[in-house]
């Protein structure tokens, strides 16, 4: 295992994140052949493939995926030892791949991302939005380097910090039967229509643990993103969940209203997961220090 240069290493990386030699050249501003040649040398070296090539694109095999993150602190170290030669006077470089679940990505963005951009405008951050459970995946295979969620993730590979608290609230059509009441119960929700986001999200498990405590009713639609649930229940179709950040402009309108369920607990929290594992370089310290919290913990 000799030879292996910080070149190779930075196409390998870039392949395995773009999925695709050419994609990976323009990025790092090489030309195709000269990646494909640093790729291929790199394989030598090492003694094996290290991609699986599937429908056009490039997926890492066994050793691919095992290389990955030992080559990300390598280049990471590199870039820590080049700074930190740079001095107080050396502005952070490189990139930074951020996940974030849909309410954060979605409504939270500006919080979130703002203040590192601000501080930093040399480094470059790739944002992906999804749900929890696709954003922690994303995380667990190192194609994110961290992530901001809602809900709990209870994965022991993953180091968790607290961001924020967060809440969600009832919301109804303005013409429907259930505004119509002073105080609710959990017994005036018998036969309601249910509005939810998909399996796998935060939100759909929080929902479904507040439904728990109520009379029973029925989901009559699934949606994958929280504006389409929003104007969905003011059209009528059914009552939903929501974040309070997405629903504020319609409530303002007057086109929502938010149902009081005080015996709800619809508390929850955002929190910053990274791979236990994964080296936390100057770059990932300086993000979750923009946020107010202690690199340290």
């Amino acid at each position: 295992m000799t030879n292996i240069r910080l070149r190779q290493l930075d196409v390998f990386v870039a392949v395995a994140t773009e999925g695709s030699v050419s994609r990976a050249s323009e990025r790092l501003h090489l030309t195709q052949p000269a990646a494909s040649m640093a790729l291929s040398g790199l394989e030598q070296a090492l003694g094996t493939p290290l991609f699986d090539r599937q429908h056009g694109r490039l997926h890492l095999n066994t050793q691919g995926r095992e290389l990955l993150p030992q080559a990300r602190e390598i280049l990471e170290r590199v870039r820590d030892m080049e700074n930190h030669a740079g001095g107080a006077a050396q502005k952070l470089q490189g990139e930074l791949r951020i996940g974030a679940s849909n309410t954060i990505g979605n409504y939270l963005v500006g919080d979130l991302l703002g203040p590192f951009a601000l501080q930093h405008p040399q480094v470059t951050l790739r944002l992906q939005v999804d749900n929890t459970h696709d954003i922690t995946q994303a995380v667990l295979n190192h194609r994110l380097d961290i992530a901001c969620v809602e809900g709990i993730v209870n994965e022991p590979r993953l180091d968790r910090l607290f961001w924020r608290h967060d809440a969600l609230s009832l919301y109804a059509q303005p013409d429907d039967p259930l505004t119509r009441h002073s105080t609710l119960t959990p017994q005036d929700f018998a036969d309601a229509r249910w509005i939810l986001r998909e399996p796998g999200s935060a939100m759909r498990t929080l929902a479904e643990q507040a439904m728990d405590q109520l009379a029973p009713g029925r989901i009559v639609l699934e949606l994958g993103q929280v504006e389409a649930i929003k104007h969905a229940v003011i059209a009528g179709l059914g009552i939903s969940f929501l974040p309070q950040a997405a629903a504020r402009d319609a409530v303002a309108a007057g086109r929502l209203v938010a149902l009081a369920t005080p015996f709800l607990d619809m508390n929850r929290r955002f929190v910053l997961i990274t791979p236990h594992t994964r080296y936390r370089g100057t770059l990932l310290d300086a993000f979750i220090d923009s946020l107010g919290i202690p690199a340290s913990d």
